[in-house]
C-alpha cells in the first residue's frame, strides 16, 4: 500500500534581485510504500533536501502535489517527524523536555507523557542524560535526542535530512545501527537523505538516485540484503556490487553537475 505519493512535483525559486529563476526540481514522481525505508542519493545541489522539505510541508511545490495516506500535504504536521543535520533541539529544555515537547503541545496527560518519554530515552540510549541540556551533550547524543523527539510523536513517516552528516565516523556508524534497529522493530516508513553511498545501502530497503540539478528521480534500486542487518554486511560481495552500481550512477551525475557550473 502506498503511504506517500509524489505527483509531478517541481520547484522553481525566484531569482535574486531580478536575476533568472532557479529550477531546483524537475517534475518528479515517487511512490513510497507503508513500512518502506527509502534512502535518497544525489550530487550536491540536486534538490534532495528541497524534495524532503516539500514532503515535510516546510516548502510548497511550484507544480504537482504530495499525498500522505491520500491527504494532500500543505503544511507541517505531527504525521511527519523531521530530523535535520543541524542540531535543532531547544537549548533551554532538557533532554526529557525536548523529547516530550510535541506530547505537551498535544495536551497529552502528564503521566502518559512520562511513560512515552521514558520509553524513548531507553530505546535511544539516553538513560542517565534525561536532565542534561543540549550544550552538555555530544553531537551524537543531541541527534539521539532529536530522533527520540521525532519518534515520541508516533508519526506516520520519519523524514531525515543527512541526520548523521556532522558526526565522526564511529558515532555515525553507531547511529546508523541504532536507527536501523528501531526501524526493524517498529517498521515506521522512512525517507532518509544522504550523500554517503555506504549509508544509503546499509540503511535502505530501496535507494533512489537523483539527477544533477534540476533534480529528478533517475534510478530506484531495491536493496535485497537480509534483516536484521548487521554492520558486517558492508564487507559482503552483495554489498560491494550495490556500491559499484550506485557509485557509477552518482559519478555520472556529479560530472554532469560540474559541467553545468558557469
Amino acid at each position: 500500500m502506498a503511504l506517500l505519493q509524489v505527483d509531478g512535483v517541481s520547484r522553481v525559486f525566484a531569482g535574486i534581485a531580478g536575476g533568472a529563476p532557479t529550477q531546483a526540481l524537475q517534475p518528479t514522481d515517487l511512490v513510497v510504500a507503508d513500512h518502506d525505508f527509502l534512502t535518497i542519493l544525489g550530487p550536491s545541489g540536486c534538490g534532495k533536501s528541497t524534495l524532503l522539505r516539500i514532503i515535510a510541508g516546510l516548502d510548497q511545490p511550484t507544480t504537482g502535489q504530495v499525498l500522505l495516506a491520500g491527504e494532500k500535504i500543505q503544511r507541517p504536521g505531527p504525521d511527519r517527524g523531521m530530523v535535520f543535520q543541524s542540531y535543532t533541539l531547544f537549548p533551554w529544555l532538557t533532554v526529557r523536555e525536548n523529547i516530550g515537547f510535541g506530547l505537551r503541545e498535544k495536551g497529552m496527560p502528564a503521566d502518559l507523557q512520562q511513560d512515552i518519554i521514558a520509553h524513548y530515552v531507553a530505546r535511544t540510549g539516553l538513560t542517565g542524560f534525561e536532565s542534561h541540556y543540549p550544550k552538555m551533550l555530544s553531537g551524537g547524543m543531541q541527534q539521539r535526542t532529536a530522533l527520540a523527539r521525532a519518534l515520541a510523536n508516533d508519526p506516520k513517516m520519519l523524514l531525515l535530512d543527512e541526520p548523521f552528516g556532522a558526526l565522526d565516523h564511529q558515532t555515525r556508524a553507531l547511529m546508523q545501527e541504532l536507527l536501523l534497529g528501531i526501524w526493524e522493530t517498529d517498521r515506521k516508513t522512512v525517507l532518509f537523505v544522504t550523500h554517503d553511498i555506504d549509508e544509503a545501502i546499509f540503511m535502505g530497503t530501496r535507494v533512489a538516485v537523483m539527477s544533477a540539478r534540476p533534480g529528478r528521480i533517475k534510478t530506484q534500486l531495491p536493496i535485497d540484503l537480509p534483516h536484521p542487518r548487521h554492520y558486517t554486511v558492508k564487507t559482503t560481495a552483495e554489498f560491494s556490487a550495490y556500491k559499484a552500481q550506485l557509485t557509477e550512477e552518482i559519478r555520472a551525475e556529479s560530472i554532469r553537475a560540474a559541467q553545468m557550473q558557469p
